[in-house]
């Protein structure tokens, strides 16, 4: 059903004449290269152009299956864009704002109207921002970013029954007409604990900063890996700022107690004199360590410096990486980590890299540098968004329609929201090497073959 639906919506590109406005400071940022003009609205309002690049549709939609009736074809959709455009998070609204439109121009038609809405990037603003959209008409709301943000407009967006599709990672702000679009951490590590087990490993650990992210990722690696057939051995957590990290690892080795037990087996193969106590005592002569750890996988939610650090701490305490497979979240998305020798083997979800890097070319070629954190979950809500439109149903963005189990197919893959407002995504996983990355085993394209 799914995989129709592709077929049902490619790549509809049309110019768009929106009704108009924006004020300068809204502006987005100026394309690298010229392509035909669309507009947005803004609130408040003085006509502003955007000339993104024309490519192909990314993102097509799940069958229409709810009920619903059919609205008039000539009528406004109004869409409301809640991002910050001001103040500190201003970069990251700009990107999502520049990603909108790429999306308006490849996927809109002359019915849809994005409104734009500078939130400050708090949670006073996004009030400000979302009393403005609800006055003028719009139908969803795309955005806000932060969770603080999103739980000041939720009952407000509530109470006109208006969906939101926010941007936030944070899982507590879904539910109350709020959908969460973000990559979520309980959807990443979902992946890696399906994908482990499908490998034949069942005993996992965990080494995670003392931090909410790290100990979200615990608390999600305790709760499916049981639940999938597993056991978790060890979970332990290090101070942030790594001070007492080698500690933590030397414990989560079981060095102290392993080293022990080695010292004691040369001492006892030492007071025989036969051949065979003469060579097991030599072959201990290689040994750091006797005895294995308990666990053949081990999560490590962090990265930079302190994931290397961690990393290089492994192996100097006698974890051997070549037999505990290391586990990682999109937090291992950067370059450079096959310099540790101890992280090359090591795995980790991303989105789908060919449609992903499709994307970010695009993002490029219009304006000019590559987009930055959230901007293609501002491509993919408004392609949503435009998309739903086409339905042609007098209430397109409806929470049934959100929901739709099939799903639907974005710049970065497949996603799909539950009724309690979650989403759930498709990974590939890629394998860490010397010299980079490769995938391993690619994103599904079609939730039937995810197995959720």
């Amino acid at each position: 059903m799914f995989k129709n639906a592709r077929s049902l919506f490619v790549s509809a590109v049309a110019i768009l004449s929106l009704a108009a406005c924006a004020s300068a400071d809204l502006a987005p940022s100026q394309p690298a290269a010229k392509a035909p003009t669309t507009k947005y609205v803004a609130s408040p309002a003085s006509p502003r152009q955007n000339a993104p690049l024309i490519g192909a549709s990314a993102l097509t939609p799940a069958p229409t299956s709810a009920v619903g009736t059919a609205s008039d074809p000539d009528a406004t959709v109004r869409v409301g864009l809640l991002v910050p455009l001001s103040g500190p998070a201003q970069p990251t609204g700009q990107g999502i704002l520049n990603a909108a439109q790429v999306a308006l121009f490849e996927m809109g038609d002359e019915h849809l109207v994005l409104q734009v809405y500078d939130t400050q990037g708090t949670p006073d603003g996004a009030v400000s921002a979302v009393t403005k959209a609800v006055a003028q008409g719009v139908q969803l709301i795309l955005g806000p970013v932060f969770a603080g943000e999103i739980k000041a407009i939720t009952p407000q967006a509530q109470a006109a029954g208006i969906n939101v599709v926010a941007f936030s990672t944070d899982p507590g702000v879904a539910g109350n007409n709020v959908f969460v679009l973000s990559f979520l951490v309980e959807a990443q590590v979902r992946e890696m604990v399906a994908y482990a087990r499908s490998k034949g490993l069942s005993r996992f650990a965990v080494l995670a900063p003392d931090t909410i992210y790290g100990q979200t990722v615990a608390d999600t690696v305790r709760t499916l890996v049981p639940a999938g057939g597993g056991e978790v051995k060890q979970v332990v957590y290090y101070d942030p700022n790594g001070h007492n990290l080698e500690d933590v690892v030397r414990r989560l080795a079981d060095y102290d107690k392993r080293r022990t037990a080695l010292t004691q087996e040369r001492n006892s193969l030492s007071s025989s004199q036969d051949e065979a106590s003469q060579l097991a005592l030599k072959r201990l002569e290689q040994l750091e360590t006797l005895g294995d750890v308990d666990f053949d996988a081990i999560f490590i939610p962090e990265q930079g410096a302190r994931l290397t650090q961690a990393a290089t701490l492994l192996p100097f305490f006698d974890i051997d990486t070549s037999r505990v497979q290391l586990l990682g979240t999109m937090l291992w998305a950067t370059r450079g980590l096959g310099r540790e020798p101890a992280l090359v083997g090591g795995l980790y979800p991303a989105p789908a890299p060919e449609t992903s890097r499709d994307f970010a070319n695009r993002y490029r070629q219009s304006f000019g540098a590559a987009p930055g954190p959230l901007a293609n979950h501002g491509y993919d809500a408004v392609a949503l968004a435009a998309v739903l439109t086409r339905t042609g149903r007098a209430d397109p963005f409806r929470a049934t329609a959100l929901s739709d189990v099939s799903g639907f197919s974005g710049v970065d893959g497949i996603f799909r929201f539950r009724a309690n407002g979650l989403s759930e995504r498709s990974f590939a996983i890629m394998q860490i090497t010397r010299d980079g990355t490769e995938v391993v085993r690619a994103a599904p394209t079609a939730f039937e073959d995810v197995g959720f």
